[in-house]
């Protein structure tokens, strides 16, 4: 009869332990006929006696379950926030999506927000319109405080995401002036909200920029053009005066209504929108 292979010694008294500990575990008595759970009959607490070289087993320590946030976006303290200046698709009646040019306003149509490195982010979108987009991605604008927080990081006292409070020309897409002269003239007098939304403003070289394109202007918290490249709308309710806010300036000036992470333009009503003006989401972290 051929040979039958024997496990070893330590194998069988693997098995041996695990049997025990199984059968401990479902209260049933030992191979040798003692009773598994020693103390539980003279009123003690029940236990278990696990071999001597068993892995501790550790109880009642709290499992603990991190924060977390969707794809493409950043945790910072509870809250989530998108790592990119979001562009947009659009949305048919069937929530079926399809491409949307970022020079293109949004006007009468229903769109999502999306957020990606090395896209063109969408320009020409009102608040109102940020904020379903932001919606319909499951996410909301930013609040004032989200904004500096993730712009600043944990030292309330920097003015850029690069830290400090020395502006540091080119780290940011920032600077570069208006783009209205270009296609307009100099005179602003002369300007229409209609030139605002001209879609060849933002297609002008080395104006906007796709997300990303300067690594000196990421945060912190791995969140890039906080600063610059599109004005960021967001969550603010409209004032005594009917307005709303946005933030970070962009790549015309990042510094004439405050220093970076400070820059804030409350000069519109949430339905006004331009060439300059953008937006991200942020959530609360899950």
């Amino acid at each position: 009869m051929a040979d039958v292979p024997v496990a070893g010694a330590s194998s069988l008294r693997n098995a041996g332990r695990m049997g025990a500990i199984a059968l401990l575990l479902l209260g049933c008595s030992s191979p040798d006929g003692s009773d598994a759970t020693p103390g539980a009959g003279d009123g003690g607490a029940a236990s278990i006696a696990a071999p001597a070289d068993a892995a501790p087993v550790v109880v009642g320590v709290p499992v603990v379950v991190r924060p977390r946030c969707a794809e493409g976006m950043a945790l910072v303290g509870d809250f989530c926030i998108d790592r990119w200046e979001d562009y947009v698709v659009e949305l048919d009646p069937q929530g079926q999506e399809h491409p949307h040019s970022p020079y293109d306003t949004v006007d009468g149509l229903t769109v999502r927000a999306r957020t990606a490195p090395h896209v063109v982010p969408q320009g020409y979108i009102s608040q109102v319109q940020a904020a379903d987009a932001c919606e319909n991605a499951g996410k909301r604008l930013c609040t004032a405080t989200e904004f500096r927080t993730a712009c600043s990081g944990a030292d309330p006292d920097n003015w850029y995401p690069y830290g400090g409070q020395t502006h540091v020309p080119g780290y940011c897409n920032e600077g570069k002036g208006s783009m209205m002269p270009v296609f307009y003239g100099n005179d602003p007098a002369n300007w229409t909200f209609a030139d605002f939304n001209d879609p060849r403003l933002d297609q002008v070289d080395g104006g906007l920029a796709p997300t990303a394109s300067y690594p000196h202007c990421e945060s912190p918290s791995g969140v890039f053009d906080l600063v610059g490249n599109l004005h960021e709308w967001g969550a603010d309710p409209p004032d005594a005066n009917g307005r709303g806010r946005f933030r970070g300036g962009f790549y015309g000036d990042a510094e004439l209504n405050g220093h970076g992470c400070l820059y804030v333009t409350s000069a519109h009503e949430p339905t006004y929108h331009d060439y300059s003006t953008g937006f991200r989401c942020c959530a609360d972290a899950r």
